[in-house]
């Protein structure tokens, strides 16, 4: 039976980013450092495929620190935590290991500097996930706001209007975000934020390569988990640069093949915690039901690598 024909559009760039990577290879490291078992605090990374394939090297993944005995090394997750968490490790005497993105890291001390400097802090973010909590955590409590929206800055309510500053999460939609920057600039007009944005390169340029894409399409799928929150903004991009059916899907055996009967173009992208084999097995499964022709999309060249901390470096 003859397969019909299908362009299929691939970003680039997508999938890893050089703190997912960095933070899987910490993990990697520790369990040839130190071992079997090595506790790590949250999910390493939001992605499922990931964390089974760590948790079967010998990986145990738990919520909280009273979780891990006091004797096995623990490793915080890419997204950062409240400064609490290390201390308290340093008090049990712990051997810990820190895989906070850098990039985050840096919206950690831009935090503390501003408040150093007296600054109420604003923060543009998601409630509840990691990355928030961890950079909220920074600081005593009061002293960081959260806003998600532009709504939410019509109902801050700081204690000086004068003297604020503001960060973001990396991960958040970078058109989403600029309006509540405007919104922030048009209500404290003195507001400070970061010198260089804080949304990351790796984000903003998986956006890029959706809006180039999106149009292109019939169809899009984002390879990529549902607590992942980079992975979700590239699903809202795509449906607002032109492709309404645009979906998140872990796996292969997760796409809606009804939903796709007909379409004669499909764009693939995953986010910047998926790995390239989910990907791969995404564009295999459309191989064995259409004739493919794969067209790159590609927006931006990625060439970042961050090193990991000197403790974890174990002979090859």
């Amino acid at each position: 039976m003859t397969k019909p024909p299908l362009t299929l559009y691939l970003a680039a760039p997508r999938g890893f980013c050089a703190g997912v990577d960095r933070a899987i290879k910490i993990v990697e490291m520790a369990l040839q450092k130190w071992g079997a078992p090595v506790y790590v605090r949250h999910e390493i990374v939001h992605n499922k495929y990931v964390v089974d394939s760590l948790r079967d090297k010998g990986a145990v993944f738990v919520e909280e620190l009273d979780e891990c005995p006091d004797d096995r090394p623990v490793i915080f997750s890419a997204h950062g935590v409240p400064k609490a968490v290390p201390a308290e490790a340093a008090k049990r005497e712990m051997i810990y290991v820190d895989a906070t993105c850098p990039l985050v890291s840096k919206v950690h001390i831009e935090a503390a500097r501003h408040h150093e400097n007296g600054l109420q802090m604003i923060m543009i973010g998601h409630e509840g996930h990691p990355e928030t909590i961890g950079t909220m955590g920074q600081l005593p409590e009061g002293e960081v706001l959260l806003v998600e929206t532009v709504a939410d800055v019509a109902k801050v309510d700081a204690r000086d209007p004068e003297r604020l500053a503001f960060v973001t999460q990396t991960t958040l939609s970078v058109d989403d975000t600029i309006d509540i920057v405007a919104a922030l600039h048009a209500r404290f007009p003195k507001i400070v934020g970061p010198h260089k944005e804080d949304i990351c390169y790796a984000t903003t340029n998986r956006q890029e390569a959706v809006k180039a894409m999106a149009p292109k399409c019939d169809a899009m799928l984002v390879v990529g988990a549902p607590n992942s929150s980079n992975s979700r903004r590239l699903v809202e991009v795509g449906s607002k640069a032109g492709c309404a059916y645009s979906q998140l899907v872990q796996r292969a055996p997760d796409i809606d093949w009804r939903a796709l009967d007909g379409i004669a173009s499909i764009g693939i992208t995953a986010g910047a915690s998926a790995p390239e084999e989910l990907i791969n097995e995404v564009i295999d499964a459309f191989r064995d039901r259409y004739e493919v022709t794969v067209e790159m999309v590609e927006t931006a060249v990625e060439n970042v690598e961050f090193k990991v901390p000197r403790v974890l470096r174990v002979p090859a």
